[in-house]
């Protein structure tokens, strides 16, 4: 059986979306058939060998937090590759480790794979960047893209041909876990949340996700929809800051921070909610940018309506007035009249609830992902 070697920055048990997508990835590769190669966090986020013992395949980390594509760590990637009898590589993100494909093909690999993200369209907006880029789509059999923003993003730096050798790869979406009877009433017990009506938003407390516009656009909801609340599921260095403007607005009462849940928790937090909302914003101009925002698709999953800020890739993740919202994230205002819109039209917000599900259901199951990468992997 041909295998894969993985090598990535982006892999468990550091958080994030990216990392839960490569993970995804190889653990939905067959048995036997995949090695990654990963750089090691430390134990900020627990102990990495304690996950990877767990792991259904085997994982090697170097000893040190980024991996980059110098000649140790290419040295150390090709002997892993020849000693595992890989014939193929995937990156975890092209950029820059993707510019080692050359290398790795004089160790045997026969077909490369790079997955973009939004840090590849940040690569593309600057001179210096956009030429490794160039090099990086050059070199690889395939670029992934994550959805039309990202591909035009990255298609615009790379050369034609590479252009017309990429594909889409977006992460799935577990419509097992993530579904509408996942438990919500026992977070809303927990967080004394009763019958209320609810908005919730899943993410890192970062700038670029716009719970700071949530909570301004949040007295206005409250003129509307009486006895609302806004339940933010998340940990992140925002987190204070977003406390103090709650109290500034004067609507810290009725604004719940969980702060990190455990993954195993984050669908009942879905389902806690009425509507999903994160009016994510782009910023640092256009550096700092939704790549694809897989925590709607995964509310959409829950049976949830979604607003969406325009960042980016988000809109690619919401088709406007069926599954949801898109919103311009600088501004409450916008947030603000989807919230009571949706708070206050129970039968349009189920339907496109319904209507979301099915979608995902259709179109983001993680098994549609694992046959596309293995078309890419193979050549198909």
């Amino acid at each position: 059986m041909s295998a894969t070697l993985i090598i990535t920055n982006d892999f468990p048990p550091r958080p994030g979306g990216i990392q839960a997508f490569v993970h995804e990835l190889a653990t939905r590769r067959p048995a036997g058939s995949v090695v990654v190669y990963c750089s090691n966090p430390g134990r900020r986020w627990g102990d990495p060998t304690a996950f990877d013992v767990r792991q259904p395949f085997p994982v090697i980390r170097e000893n040190t937090s980024v991996l980059l594509p110098t000649p140790g760590v290419l040295r150390r990637a090709r002997r892993i590759a020849r000693l595992e009898g890989c014939d193929s590589v995937l990156f975890g993100a092209a950029a820059p480790l993707g510019l080692m494909t050359e290398g790795m093909r004089r160790a045997g690999v026969e077909r490369v794979v790079a997955l973009t993200h939004g840090h590849e369209t940040g690569w593309s907006a600057l001179p210096g960047t956009r030429q490794a880029l160039r090099r990086v789509g050059d070199q690889v059999d395939v670029l992934t893209y994550l959805g039309d923003y990202t591909r035009e993003r990255v298609a615009r730096a790379v050369s034609p041909a590479a252009a017309a050798r990429m594909r889409c790869l977006a992460p799935g979406v577990d419509t097992d876990r993530f579904r509408p009877d996942a438990g919500g009433d026992e977070i809303r017990e927990r967080h004394g949340l009763g019958g209320r009506p609810v908005v919730v938003c899943v993410s890192r407390l970062v700038p670029r996700k716009g719970q700071d516009t949530l909570i301004r656009a949040w007295p206005r909801v409250l003129a509307d929809i009486p006895g609302a609340v806004l339940l933010l599921v998340g940990e992140g260095p925002y987190r204070r800051r977003l406390r103090a403007l709650a109290a500034r607005h004067g609507v810290e009462d009725s604004v719940v921070i969980t702060g990190s849940v455990p993954s195993a928790e984050l669908p009942a937090h879905y389902a806690a909610g009425d509507v999903f909302a994160m009016p994510c914003r782009t910023r640092n101009g256009g550096l700092d940018v939704e790549g694809l925002g897989i925590v709607y698709l995964e509310a959409s999953a829950t049976g949830l309506p979604v607003v969406a800020g325009d960042s980016g890739g988000a809109p690619d993740t919401v088709v406007e007035e069926e599954t949801g919202l898109v919103v311009d994230g600088h501004w409450p205002g916008p947030t603000a009249r989807a919230l009571i819109r949706l708070l206050g039209d129970t039968t349009t917000a189920t339907e496109m609830g319904e209507r979301g599900r099915a979608w995902v259901e259709r179109a983001w199951t993680w098994d549609v992902v694992s046959r596309r990468l293995d078309d890419l992997l193979t050549g198909a």
